[in-house]
């Protein structure tokens, strides 16, 4: 995760921060050992149909989910292993009976808990719920206005009710986000969004790039252009400098996209280039794409994965050896590959001088467009010229991944109606 607005118009508050030993998300060295963010898929089941969703939620829970006392030991777990955050995700996270009691658990011993849902199922009641067990901050999903939320949600109101679910939980004094995926039908509606996200007086404005796994993995379709790609993400830029200037307090970010950092690069180092030496030094300590080093997944039935967009690669499970053993075992061949990526990664990213600033961008990306794993990120950007590199001979990476590319979607041509005119 990228924080657009601290390290593009808040540079030295960052490193003033960083240097006091406060923490920001920034600034830190990922080592191989360092704690990760957990991101854990409580459930599997869900209330609606999304066709990104990289969980492949259904109706129903997992039959192998881990039961209560199995979830409870889990928590434990990572409050021995010192996980400073714990995101509960799903599937739809409140559709678990034991939801609640797990999150409060966490909260207890002493992790920052937060929620990933589509909030469709709070109300106000619930909202008070939420806050009284501990959890610290709610992210509702949004991926278009009014129509184009519901089509892509797969149920008819989801959007009203999703906005209804954030008003309660604002009101109810959480720290709320919005949290949009940017994708070819969703595009036209990023500034209206943007909007949004401003009206409702929200605290994070979160911008994901599409990641094609789950139910994702055939939407190839949906993928951007590196220009379109680029054109949002200075919208996005754009707009965080226009909300600082204005005073106003929402923070926007973007997620999955690690070639975002070297962009806000080098535009620091074109308008404030007192700066641009702070902020590259930032992205090196960040390291760029965080799977396997800095954010970790438990999915419903207790397998661990690199992180969320990983089901494909399990690392081990919670039920056979606790939590910090899988994360800790240096025998694990992804996860040491992840960990030091420079001798795996070809392509653009092999000759790339920024390297270190975006670790590569994502693999799981770059396997489900191209079928290798350690291909350039299809969803780079940046041109040859920027980052001071010849063009390839040949190209880059191999032939789109025969399950995804070139699989039309009925979506698209609606979306894009739903679109014009915004």
């Amino acid at each position: 995760m990228l924080d657009v607005t601290k390290l593009l118009c808040r540079t030295e508050q960052v490193a003033a921060q960083i240097h006091a030993g406060a923490g920001t998300g920034h600034g830190h060295r990922f080592t191989p050992l360092r704690p990760p963010v957990v991101v854990w898929n409580v459930t599997r089941q869900c209330n609606l149909h999304c066709r990104h969703c990289y969980a492949s939620a259904g109706n129903a829970p997992d039959p192998d989910e881990l039961t209560p006392a199995e979830g409870r030991a889990l928590v434990e777990e990572l409050a021995r292993s010192l996980v400073p955050a714990l995101i509960l995700s799903g599937g739809e996270p409140l559709l678990r009976r034991d939801f609640l009691d797990l999150a409060r658990l966490a909260a207890e011993r002493g992790i920052h808990t937060a929620l990933s849902t589509g909030g469709t199922t709070i109300d106000a009641a619930t909202a008070g719920r939420i806050r009284a067990a501990g959890i610290g901050y709610v992210g509702i999903s949004i991926d278009g206005i009014g129509p184009l939320h519901d089509r892509f949600r797969g149920v008819r109101g989801a959007y009203g009710r999703a906005l209804n679910g954030l008003r309660h939980c604002r009101d109810a004094g959480l720290r709320v986000g919005l949290r949009f995926t940017l994708s070819r039908p969703t595009l036209p509606h990023l500034e209206p969004v943007l909007d949004l996200m401003e009206a409702e007086r929200v605290d994070r404005g979160y911008v994901s790039h599409l990641v094609y796994v789950g139910r994702a993995h055939r939407l190839a379709s949906f993928a951007l252009t590196p220009a379109e790609t680029r054109a949002a993400v200075e919208t996005i830029f754009d707009r965080a400098e226009s909300l600082h200037r204005r005073g106003l307090p929402l923070e926007l970010v973007t997620g999955n996209g690690d070639a975002d950092g070297v962009l806000l690069y080098l535009r620091a180092r074109a308008v404030r280039p007192e700066t641009a030496p702070l902020v590259h030094g930032l992205l090196r300590q960040r390291g760029g794409n965080s799977a396997g080093r800095a954010i970790a997944n438990v999915d419903a039935r207790g397998e661990v994965h690199p992180d969320q967009f990983w089901p494909h690669h399990a690392l081990g499970n919670v039920r056979a050896r606790p939590f910090g053993e899988i994360w800790s075992d240096s025998s694990q061949p992804l996860l040491a590959r992840l960990r030091d990526r420079r001798p795996y990664v070809h392509g653009r990213c092999a000759r790339c001088p920024f390297l270190d600033c975006c670790g590569g961008g994502s693999r799981v990306r770059a396997e489900a467009l191209t079928g290798d794993l350690w291909a350039s990120d299809p969803a780079c950007h940046l041109t040859d010229d920027e980052l001071g590199i010849a063009p390839a001979k040949e190209p880059d990476h191999g032939p789109a991944h025969p399950s995804g590319a070139g699989i039309a979607d009925p979506l698209l041509p609606e979306c894009a109606a739903a679109g014009a005119g915004r």
